[in-house]
C-alpha cells in the first residue's frame, strides 16, 4: 500500500513540476512562433529581411541571459530550496510574457517598442534560466534511483509540449478571426493567454512540499552555504561542469534548437508557407515524437544516458543536409506548373487617413499550381492623387505565403518529425545525467550553469545565426549571379546548417573521449 502511495504521491510531483515547465516554455516559445508577425510590429518596416533579424536576435537574446538565470537561481535553490526558487521564477516569466502582449507598436511608440520588448526576453530568459534546474532537480530527488531517467524524461517534455501548445493557440486565434484582425491586434491573445495558465500553475505549486533529499540535508545542516564558490571554485566539480557543457549540453542544445525552432524558421521563412499550414506540420512532427522522450528516458536507466545521447548527435550531423535539402525540394515553386486559368487578383485601395493624397495600394495575386500546391503573394504600395510624385522603393512591400499539397504537407511533417527522434535521443536522458553528476548541495546551480549555457548559447543563437549563414549565401549568389560569374553556392539555404553541424562534432568528440560510463562522479 506505501508503495501504491508513493507512486501516487510521485505522479502527482511531475505532474505540479511539469504543468509549471510546461507553461514556462509557453510563454518562452510563443515569441519565437509569432517571430515573423513580430518582425513586421516592434521594428521598423523599411527592411523586412533586417526586422526579421532583428526580432531573431531578440528571441536569442533571451536564451543568452539564461546562464545568468541559472547562476542566481540556482544559487538561492541550493541555499532556501528548490520549491520556493522555481515558483518565483513561473511568477516573472508569466508576468513578462503578458507584458510582451501589451506593449504598443513601433508604429505607435518608434525605437522604445523593440526596447521594452527586449527587456522582458531578458527577464523571460532569466525566469527560464531557474527554473528548468529546479524542477529537473526536484523530480529528481524524488524519483528511485533506477528510474530517474524515465521520471525526468516527463519534464522533458514540457519543452516539446510547450512549443505544440504554443503553435495551437496561435492556429485557434487564428482561425476565430481573419487575416487583417489577426495581423493587426489577433497575435497578442496567445501572449494574454499566458496568465490565467500561470495563475492556475502558481495555485497547484504553492501546495507542493519541499524535495526530501533537500530537506533531509538542510535538517542535517548538510546545505551549501556558498553555492556558486562550491560549484565553480572547486577544481574537481568544475572538471564535471565543463565535461557537462562541452561533452553532453552543448551538442543537446543545437540538436534540440535545430529541429525544433530552425526547423520552424526554415518552414516559414525559407520555403514561406503560411503561418497556419507552417504550425500544423510542426505540431504533427512534434505530437508524433514527444513520446520518444519517455522511452529514451526509460532506455538510459538500463544502457546508460551517454551513448544514446551522442548516437543522437552522431546520427543529426549526417542527416541534418539531406533533410533540409528535401523540405526545399517539397516546397520549392521552380518546377512547378502553373494552372493560368485559376489565377485570381484582387486589388483594394484605402486612403492613408494620416497623409493627404496618399492611399495604401494592396493587391492580392492567388496562383494554384497543377498539383495542388497554392501561392498567395500581397504587394502594398503607396499611391499618390498627385501623379507628378515618384513612389519610393521602399513604399512597395511584397510578401508571400505558400499552401503545399497534401503529399508535400505529410512529407514534411516527416522530415520535422525525425528531426525531433534526434531531439528526442540528446535530451530524454539529459535531466537525469546532469542530475547524477552533481552531489546535492550544489546540484541546482552546477546543473543548471552548464544546461543553460549549452541551450541558452549554442542552442539559443542558432536561429540567428543559421537565418545568418544562408541569408549571407543567398546574397553572395545573387551578386555572382549579377556579374556573370559561378555561384560560390550550389544550395544556399543549407549553409546555416554549418553551425549546428560543427559544435554536435564538438560535443560527440569530447563526450565520446572524456565522459566515462553514465558520467556520474564519486561523491
Amino acid at each position: 500500500m506505501t508503495n501504491n502511495n508513493e507512486k501516487k504521491g510521485l505522479v502527482s510531483i511531475i505532474a505540479a513540476s511539469s504543468l509549471g515547465t510546461l507553461i514556462e516554455w509557453y510563454d518562452f516559445y510563443i515569441f519565437g512562433s509569432l517571430a515573423t508577425i513580430i518582425s513586421t510590429k516592434f521594428f521598423p518596416s523599411t527592411n523586412p529581411t533586417a526586422a526579421l533579424l532583428s526580432t531573431l536576435a531578440t528571441f536569442a537574446a533571451g536564451f543568452v541571459v539564461r546562464p545568468f538565470g541559472a547562476l542566481f537561481f540556482g544559487r538561492l535553490g541550493d541555499l532556501i530550496g528548490r520549491k520556493y526558487t522555481f515558483l518565483v521564477t513561473l511568477v516573472i516569466m508569466g508576468l513578462s510574457t503578458f507584458l510582451i502582449g501589451c506593449v504598443p507598436a513601433y508604429e505607435t511608440i518608434g525605437f522604445l517598442a523593440p526596447v521594452l520588448v527586449l527587456l522582458l526576453r531578458l527577464l523571460q530568459g532569466l525566469a527560464l534560466g531557474g527554473e528548468y534546474g529546479g524542477a529537473a532537480t526536484y523530480v529528481a530527488e524524488h524519483s528511485p534511483v533506477n528510474q530517474r531517467g524515465f521520471y525526468t524524461s516527463w519534464i522533458q517534455t514540457t519543452a516539446t509540449l510547450g512549443l505544440f501548445i504554443s503553435l495551437f493557440v496561435i492556429i485557434l486565434t487564428k482561425s476565430s478571426m481573419d487575416d487583417t484582425a489577426f495581423n493587426n491586434w489577433g497575435w497578442r491573445i496567445p501572449f494574454w493567454i499566458s496568465i490565467i495558465m500561470v495563475a492556475i500553475s502558481v495555485l497547484i505549486r504553492m501546495k507542493m512540499q519541499e524535495s526530501p533529499v533537500f530537506a533531509k540535508a538542510k535538517a542535517e545542516g548538510k546545505t551549501s552555504t556558498n553555492p556558486l564558490k562550491e560549484s565553480f571554485g572547486n577544481k574537481f566539480n568544475f572538471k564535471f561542469v565543463l565535461l557537462a557543457l562541452f561533452g553532453a549540453t552543448m551538442g543537446q542544445g543545437v540538436v534540440w534548437y535545430t529541429g525544433q525552432f530552425y526547423a520552424l524558421s526554415f518552414i516559414q521563412n525559407t520555403l514561406s508557407i503560411d503561418i497556419s499550414q507552417a504550425s500544423k506540420i510542426m505540431m504533427w512532427g512534434l505530437g508524433l515524437g514527444t513520446p520518444f522522450f519517455l522511452m529514451f528516458g526509460a532506455l538510459s536507466d538500463k544502457i546508460g544516458r551517454k551513448w544514446i545521447m551522442l548516437l543522437g548527435m552522431l546520427i543529426a550531423i549526417f542527416s541534418y543536409r539531406p533533410i533540409y535539402s528535401a523540405m526545399y525540394d517539397a516546397a520549392n515553386l521552380k518546377d512547378k506548373q502553373e494552372n493560368v486559368s485559376l489565377q485570381k487578383i484582387e486589388s483594394t485601395e484605402v486612403p492613408d487617413a494620416t497623409k493627404s493624397g496618399q492611399s495604401l495600394k494592396t493587391t492580392v495575386t492567388t496562383k494554384v499550381f497543377t498539383d495542388g500546391t497554392k501561392l498567395k503573394e500581397t504587394k502594398k504600395e503607396t499611391t499618390f492623387t498627385d501623379v507628378s510624385k515618384v513612389v519610393p522603393p521602399t513604399d512597395v512591400k511584397t510578401t508571400k505565403a505558400v499552401e503545399v499539397n497534401s503529399n508535400s504537407f505529410w512529407l514534411l511533417v516527416l522530415l520535422v518529425f525525425i528531426q525531433v527522434i534526434f531531439v528526442t535521443m540528446v535530451y530524454g536522458p539529459i535531466a537525469a545525467f546532469l542530475v547524477e553528476m552533481f552531489p546535492v548541495k550544489i546540484r541546482y546551480t552546477s546543473m543548471s550553469l552548464p544546461y543553460h549555457i549549452g541551450n541558452g548559447i549554442f542552442g539559443g543563437l542558432l536561429p540567428a545565426i543559421a537565418t545568418f549563414l544562408a541569408l549571407r549565401a543567398t546574397q553572395a549568389n545573387d551578386a555572382a549571379a549579377k556579374a556573370g560569374t559561378k555561384l560560390p553556392y550550389d544550395k544556399p539555404f543549407l549553409e546555416g546548417l554549418w553551425y549546428p553541424i560543427i559544435i554536435a562534432a564538438i560535443c560527440f568528440v569530447i563526450g565520446a573521449l572524456y565522459i566515462h560510463g553514465k558520467g556520474k562522479r564519486e561523491d
